[in-house]
């Protein structure tokens, strides 16, 4: 390698090799995610798996009755399909190339738990959960009914500022990734998540309170069952002009597969709504390219 601009090096010691020392790990390089998702990705290709064009990250592979879907996150990798030989072989393929560790059957995946029954499957965040309690200083806090106080509209300058707004942008990003099962936690989060530059002290206080609420259910999570029809099925709603500050509406929408709840969302809309219809419109404009998303997920994985 060719040493960095600057460096200097003595006449005594110019016809020696050179190294250069990594300060940072391999994640904090720029191109480090990129150069393995492209080495993982020609691999997995060689190997007779195309890439999904729903979801770039989902790698399948279709032999007659056999089917096989390898799902990437960053280093970490998920195999599941209906032949055995097929994954005992991809294993083995992966770890040749990439050296890796095989974790047995599904159980712990980038912070989700996963029970696993002739019932159907259960996803939550236990673990994660009483961890963020135990971190907060809520592991023995008196639980809470409901995560948010529906009579409650936050504005940015109505109280004190909070005293530590590094500490509360942590607790929203960790609320954000404990929605991923949590879905009943996710209007309360979004709307906390609107002050994470300027935190007030009520604001801390309506976090307090959705962290009380963890504290009542920490194991909730998602029940995907095992007898739920093929029905894809989608609702949607919006909130028309609840944002105090700019008069946006916020979006809502939940996805069904059978009775299984596998999408859902709250989010501001961009633009401001002159009517509550508008505001209904957008949210089921929303709603329909996610089931159009979905379709095409489908499709790929053979579903009809």
């Amino acid at each position: 390698m060719s040493l960095p601009p600057g460096v200097i090096i003595p006449n005594s010691c110019s016809n020696t090799p050179k190294v250069c020392r990594l300060h940072k790990s391999l994640y904090g390089l720029k191109q480090a995610s990129r150069q393995w998702y492209s080495k993982l990705s020609s691999a997995l290709l060689s190997l007779g798996y195309s890439q999904s064009a729903a979801d770039h990250s989902l790698f399948l592979k279709k032999i007659g009755s056999s089917f096989t879907a390898l799902l990437v996150y960053v280093d970490d990798i998920v195999l599941a399909g209906n032949n055995s030989l097929e994954i005992t072989s991809v294993k083995s393929f992966l770890d040749k190339r990439f050296q890796i560790k095989d974790l047995g059957n599904l159980r712990f995946f980038v912070g989700l738990e996963i029970a696993r029954s002739k019932k159907g499957i259960l996803l939550n965040q236990r673990k994660y959960t009483l961890e963020l309690l135990q971190d907060s200083g809520n592991l023995a806090a008196k639980p809470s009914s409901t995560p948010y106080d529906p009579s409650l509209k936050l504005h940015d300058s109505e109280s004190p500022p909070y005293n530590d707004p590094s500490g509360y942008r942590r607790l929203i990003g960790r609320l954000l990734y404990l929605t991923t099962t949590r879905p009943d936690i996710t209007f309360a989060v979004q709307q906390l998540s609107q002050f994470v530059s300027s935190p007030r002290e009520v604001h801390f206080q309506a976090a307090t309170k959705v962290l009380r609420y963890l504290k009542a259910s920490p194991a909730k999570g998602l029940f995907f069952s095992s007898s739920s029809s093929l029905k894809l099925s989608g609702f949607s709603d919006s909130d028309w002009a609840t944002c105090a500050i700019t008069r946006k509406s916020i979006t809502g929408y939940c996805v069904f597969l059978g009775t299984s709840l596998i999408s859902w969302k709250s989010k501001k809309q961009s633009t401001v709504s002159r009517s509550s219809s508008e505001a209904e419109y957008r949210a089921l404009a929303s709603l329909s390219c996610e089931l159009q998303w979905l379709h095409y997920l489908f499709k790929d994985l053979g579903i009809k």
